[in-house]
């Protein structure tokens, strides 16, 4: 690994219960390999980095009246055990967004990647929430890489079409790997 710190601001995605237990509706086949790139991601970026959760809101507007009647299951308190981390996550996240969006990109998040400033995203999925929080913290001008090897879609056809649809953003969005990221490749 490079002696330098890595630049920017690693963004953990939603490394939820709901994604990563294999009953939930939700559930994201490959979610313990993108737990793995992670894994091994964490210790570049020291104390800057965020973890994310998709919440339910409290109260349902416009057509995500249409996604809950999709997903009534879904439906629960921002205490209810499915939105928790995963246990490995819950225990490191010392700085966490909550969004009832799948964008994270939030003005809490906007602030802690400052201004000019270089997003690093994992996660999942990468076909929701990595995907919707790429784009609009790129059209805000952040430099945005996304970690194909530490993010998981809901199916590898999803994720790899919608890396193919990332790296079409180059140079706002760059797909980039947790080696590359962690040789200083990426910077």
């Amino acid at each position: 690994m490079n002696a330098e710190p890595v630049h920017g601001l690693l963004t953990v995605i939603d490394m939820q219960r709901v994604f990563a237990e294999p009953d939930s509706p939700w559930a994201t086949p490959r979610f313990d390999e993108a737990a793995q790139g992670v894994r091994r991601l964490l210790p570049a970026f020291g104390d800057r980095v965020t973890f994310t959760r998709f919440l339910a809101p409290e109260k349902i507007a416009g057509v995500w009246r249409a996604y809950y009647d999709q997903w009534p299951f879904a439906l629960q308190p921002p205490d209810a055990p499915l939105w928790d981390l995963t246990d490995e996550f819950a225990v490191q996240a010392r700085h966490l967004v909550n969004a009832t969006t799948f964008g994270k990109w939030t003005p809490e998040l906007a602030a802690r990647v400052g201004a000019d400033g270089r997003l690093v995203l994992a996660g999942v999925s990468t076909d929701c929430c990595v995907l919707s929080t790429a784009l609009a913290a790129a059209d805000a001008g952040a430099e945005v890489l996304v970690v194909s090897d530490a993010c998981a879609g809901v199916d590898d056809d999803s994720h790899a079409k919608a890396l193919h649809v990332l790296d079409l953003y180059r140079p706002l969005i760059r797909v980039v790997t947790v080696d590359e990221v962690l040789a200083g490749g990426a910077a």
